[in-house]
C-alpha cells in the first residue's frame, strides 16, 4: 500500500480542507486579538500564541494542496500577489510597523507557491530550480513567516504522497528554523512555538478532500485576512 497525502483511509472519515481553513483562521484571529487585550510575556498571551501557531502550518499545507488541485497555477499565484498587496497596509498598521517595515504572510504564501510550482515542473533544470528556491527564500525575508513558510510549502508539495517523510521534514524545519532559535532568544517563554507541531494531528485527520466549493469558501480567507486586521487596528485606535 502506498502512502497517501494523509493516512485517513476510511470513506467519510477525517476533516476536509474547509475545516482546516476554519481552524487556521480561528487560531490566527485568537493570536492577533490577544495583542489588544494582553501584554507580551503574560500567560494569557502565551496561550494565545500557542493556539496561533496552528495557523501558519495549516495555511501553508492548504497552499500546497491548492497547487495540486488548481486548474491554473498562474491565476493562483496572481491571486495571492493581489491580496499580498491588499494586506500590506492593514498588516503594518495593526502591528505597528512602518509602511515598509515588513509585510504579511500572504507574500510568503505567494513565494512558496512559486517555488513549489517551479520545483515540481519537470521542464525546468535543476540549477534553475535551485536558483528560484534561493530567490524566493531571500525575497520572503521581510514577510511574516518568511523562509520558514516557503520551506513548509515546498516540503508539503514535494512529499505530498509520502506522509511520514512530509511530517518529518515539516517538524525538522519547525525545530531548526523556528522553535530552537526562539528558545535561544527568549528562553522558555518561546515554548509556545511548539504549538506549530500541534498541526500534525490535524494533518493526520485530513482526508484530502476540499469540502464544499463555492465563492464563499474560495474567497473567505483572502478577504478575512486584511479586513480583520483593519477592524482590530480600528479597535486599537478607539482604546
Amino acid at each position: 500500500m502506498t502512502e497517501k497525502s494523509s493516512p485517513v483511509l476510511l470513506e467519510g472519515a477525517g476533516v476536509n480542507a474547509n475545516v482546516l481553513k476554519a481552524i487556521a483562521v480561528s487560531a490566527m484571529f485568537i493570536d492577533h486579538f490577544s495583542h489588544l487585550i494582553s501584554d507580551f510575556g503574560t500567560p494569557e498571551r502565551w496561550i494565545a500564541h500557542l493556539i496561533g501557531r496552528l495557523a501558519a502550518p495549516l495555511i501553508c499545507y492548504l497552499i500546497a494542496e491548492g497547487h495540486y488541485y488548481t486548474s491554473s497555477k498562474s491565476r493562483y499565484i496572481w491571486r495571492l500577489f493581489l491580496f499580498a498587496l491588499v494586506s500590506h497596509v492593514p498588516y503594518n498598521l495593526y502591528f505597528g510597523f512602518g509602511l515598509f517595515g515588513g509585510t504579511s504572510i500572504i507574500w510568503t504564501l505567494m513565494l512558496g507557491l512559486i517555488a513549489l510550482s517551479v520545483i515540481k515542473n519537470d521542464k525546468h533544470s535543476v540549477p534553475l530550480k535551485v536558483i528560484i528556491l534561493g530567490l524566493t527564500l531571500m525575497l520572503s525575508m521581510p514577510a511574516n513567516w518568511h523562509y520558514i513558510g516557503v520551506l513548509w510549502i515546498v516540503v508539503f508539495g514535494l512529499y505530498r504522497d509520502h506522509f511520514r517523510l512530509k511530517m518529518l521534514m515539516f517538524a525538522l524545519v519547525a525545530l531548526v528554523f523556528y522553535i530552537v532559535p526562539g528558545l535561544q532568544d527568549m528562553g522558555m517563554y518561546a515554548s509556545y512555538r511548539f504549538g506549530s507541531l500541534l498541526a500534525i494531528p490535524l494533518f493526520v485527520l485530513y482526508n484530502g478532500k476540499p469540502g464544499l466549493k463555492n465563492k464563499f469558501t474560495k474567497w473567505v480567507f483572502y478577504w478575512f485576512y486584511p479586513l480583520h486586521l483593519l477592524v482590530l487596528a480600528f479597535i486599537r485606535f478607539l482604546m
